[in-house]
């Protein structure tokens, strides 16, 4: 951690600090308030010792400017005059802990040790209401369809141990909800699960989200950060979409798992780090390989135990079940308890492919709940498309259909079975461009 000493007495400021160093803490020394303060305003502290009594000053009042310019700063108070009193009215000023002088070597790292505790129990408090304040039903794992369920058996039989895992998967399959699961299993599951997008933001952007900086490493830089990676110090970081991860960052990576050491951007200092990581891809990162935007050995890092997740399409025995899993979330939400869906609701949506899968399942049933005038949800009150399907038989060559029909059909049963619009105009014989428009044109 990055220690700030506040002390007047500079043979105690040398002791405490040889302590400090000792058990691997980064120590900046100020003799006064003013000083501390100055430091302040310009670097970033995870903890700070103050002595109650510096010369002319009042540690209760440099206490308070402290807090101020650091608001989340944990300020423990020192002092050879210690009293009841004085501690009580350290706290609620708003100090972390109390120490009277002189103290030990090994008070200072139990200290230390409930700083960590107290910071990770507020990580776990802000993910919880992030997850309050986002609520939506996440997909039930449970399932009879035996890709699934052989899927889920290898990655809760790897949970339990340190292996890097590597979920694979079409985007809305559940990735990210198989992940926390994992977490959930894992000797981690104490620690905070910290999530980074890798295609959400640039290349230097991106380091200094996953690593962090120090103040000065680019324009904009007012402050240190800590980074993603030292937020999960202890639980679960997770790579979403690591198969867009920047060709400029896949070392830094791939040092990180094999070493668990990294540096913040802009600084020297290498750190250690303790965490679990998982990667979740919706890309054939062995094709991304061959063209040169993927490195190799970072794969096969990743790599030590895929889990491949199928798509929705895939899994028919298990849709319906889920469909009404979600139903049942969204009615209680909107406080319409008992809603069923319409037969004819039920046969299409067995029957639509799901391109989007779980994801799209869950945004058609919200939509179906918001919208439906009656207790059940009906085929008018789902998306259009859903119910856009000709009926069985139609599409046979030769049949009564026409020529417009049996495209728009073809169409969307070829993208419904593909991963990208480049990989569905390949099958169909034209260019994506005449692809958009005609998927415009049929309104898939």
């Amino acid at each position: 951690m990055n220690i700030l000493l506040i002390d007047d007495d500079q043979s105690l400021r040398k002791s405490i600090r040889l302590a400090l160093e000792t058990l691997n803490h980064r120590v900046t020394e100020a003799a006064d308030g003013a000083q501390a303060q100055e430091l302040l305003g310009h670097s970033l502290f995870d903890v700070a010792f103050l002595d109650l009594k510096l010369g002319r000053e009042k540690g209760l009042d440099v206490l308070l400017s402290l807090l101020r310019l650091a608001p989340g700063l944990a300020v423990v108070v020192i002092t050879a005059y210690a009293t009841i009193e004085t501690a009580v009215e350290a706290m609620r000023r708003g100090a972390f802990d109390f120490l009277p002088k002189p103290f030990t070597p090994d008070e200072i790292r139990r200290v230390l040790e409930r700083v960590v505790q107290i910071r990770r129990l507020q990580s776990h408090v802000e993910e919880l209401e992030q997850q309050v304040r986002s609520i939506v039903p996440e997909a039930d794992l449970q399932t009879v369809e035996p890709a699934m369920r052989d899927a889920l058996d290898m990655a809760f039989r790897a949970a339990t141990t340190e292996a890097t895992l590597l979920l694979r998967g079409e985007s809305g399959t559940g990735k990210g909800v198989l992940a926390r699961a994992i977490h959930a299993r894992s000797a981690h599951a104490a620690g905070p699960f910290v999530t980074v997008n890798c295609p959400s933001l640039s290349s230097e952007l991106l380091e200094s989200e996953l690593f962090g900086h120090v103040r000065g490493a680019f324009t904009g830089a007012v402050q240190d950060t800590l980074g993603k990676v030292a937020a999960a110090e202890g639980g679960t970081l997770f790579l979403d979409e690591i198969g867009d991860l920047p060709l400029t960052l896949q070392p830094k990576l791939l040092r990180l798992l094999q070493e668990k050491r990294y540096e913040r951007v802009g600084e020297t200092r290498t750190r250690a780090s303790d965490v679990r990581i998982l990667a979740a891809t919706n890309r054939d990162l062995l094709t991304a390989v061959a063209a040169g935007t993927f490195r190799e050995d970072l794969l096969y890092r990743l790599n030590v135990i895929e889990v491949v997740l199928p798509p929705l399409r895939q899994r028919r025995s298990d849709l319906l079940p889920l469909a009404e899993h979600l139903l049942q979330f969204f009615a209680r939400q909107a406080a319409r308890p008992n809603m069923k869906f319409t037969e004819e609701a039920r046969v299409s949506l067995s029957r639509y492919p799901w391109p989007g899968n779980v994801r799209e399942l869950r945004n058609a049933i919200e939509r179906g709940v918001i919208l439906a005038r009656a207790p059940e949800v009906g085929l008018s009150d789902l998306p259009a498309q859903i119910g856009a399907l000709l009926p069985v038989g139609v599409t046979e060559i030769g049949g009564t259909v026409t020529l417009e029909q049996l495209e728009a059909e073809h169409i969307r049963r070829v993208l419904a079975n593909t991963a990208t619009m480049e990989e569905a105009a390949a099958i169909l014989g034209i260019d994506p461009s005449t692809l958009y428009r005609k998927r415009k044109r049929h309104g898939l």
